[in-house]
């Protein structure tokens, strides 16, 4: 892992934290964050990714380490951060008894945007998010999509230099997620705006990350660019599915040609190849003259997916549950925000 320069929006070195003096839910985390990038964040749930997030957004105290944010040393003025930066939580911050537009200008009076320039931000962001209709109607009565757009809103409408976006579109539907990452590439354009996001949705980190890091265990055991981290699988991968419990297949299949590696995986093989349509025949007659029968094979092609699969040894399942510590912390950086603008 590249060591820090220290010149980027967001600079994390040897960030660790640590719960009840034994529990290390962040271990030694270092990388930097460029301006005007979009920063994916992925990781299993459990893994520090919502405490290393926390912790960046000055919601949350470090044990060790250090990071900075738009030039700002985040553990010695954590204030001065949640002045300067945007956030929009998976959780619904916005005031549903408000309107939106009275949710907006209760942000806009908690980060100190000047009063001359309220009415004009307001009413730009209620146009650009597509909810001026809804402007006087309680937020409480918005569809999901149109209460993501509020809440991204909310968070910008300081004009912050960076936005944290943390599982921003968990629960929309596809054409909801397009939408809000529309209004977050808009944003980007016109204003150079440095985007960390967490996401259980791959497709939206492949699209629109410019970079990636993987965290597992409080480590990164991953990061580069969407093409880079695919680069590093070396092939397709072909998964070979016996119909029963057996032998180890894995010296029958690297004796096939043109498999690179194999790896046993949950009773199945993963077999990594540079042509996966070539070797998936090749796979079956090998198993059928050793009397083995399949379940299945199928083949996929490098995804981030797979990338998840290679370098945490799990499948990246969008429903899975928060732990305890990813809830209790999520719970205490919403409460810690919404005091801190106070």
């Amino acid at each position: 892992m590249a060591t820090p320069t220290g010149k980027g929006t967001i600079v994390a070195a040897e960030l660790t934290k640590v719960y009840n003096g034994k529990v290390r839910a962040v271990d030694g985390v270092s990388f930097e964050v460029a301006q005007g990038e979009v920063y994916g964040f992925l990781g299993p749930n459990g893994a520090g990714k919502t405490t290393t997030v926390a912790v960046l957004t000055a919601g949350l105290s470090a044990t060790s380490g250090q990071a900075t944010v738009d030039g700002i040393d985040v553990l010695r003025h954590p204030e001065d951060v949640k002045r300067r930066i945007g956030i929009v939580f998976q959780e619904m911050t916005s005031d549903g008894d408000l309107t939106g537009r009275e949710n907006l200008e209760l942000a806009a009076a908690l980060y100190g945007v000047p009063r001359s320039e309220v009415a004009s931000r307001v009413n730009g962001l209620l146009e650009r998010m597509q909810v001026a209709d809804a402007a006087d109607r309680l937020a409480k009565t918005y569809s999901g999509g149109m209460r993501r757009r509020l809440e991204l809103a909310v968070g910008t409408v300081h004009s912050p230099g960076v936005l944290f976006l943390d599982e921003p579109t968990l629960g929309l539907d596809p054409q909801g997620r397009a939408g809000f990452w529309k209004y977050v590439q808009e944003l980007r354009r016109e204003h150079g705006m440095t985007v960390f996001v967490t996401t259980h949705y791959l497709e939206e980190a492949d699209g629109m990350c410019d970079r990636i890091a993987i965290i597992d265990h409080g480590r990164i055991v991953a990061s580069g660019t969407p093409a880079e981290l695919k680069d590093r699988l070396g092939g397709d991968i072909v998964t070979v599915r016996p119909l029963a419990a057996g032998p180890d297949l894995t010296p029958l299949l690297k004796a096939v040609p043109g498999v690179l590696t194999v790896t046993a995986q949950d009773g199945s093989y993963r077999v990594k190849c540079p042509n996966g349509e070539g070797l998936v025949p090749k796979l079956v007659e090998a198993c059928a003259r050793s009397n083995v029968s399949l379940a299945g094979v199928s083949l996929k092609r490098p995804s981030l997916d797979e990338v998840f699969l290679e370098f945490t040894g799990r499948e990246f399942r969008e429903d899975e549950g928060f732990s305890a510590t990813d809830r209790a912390v999520m719970l205490g950086r919403v409460q810690n925000q919404l005091g801190g603008r106070r």
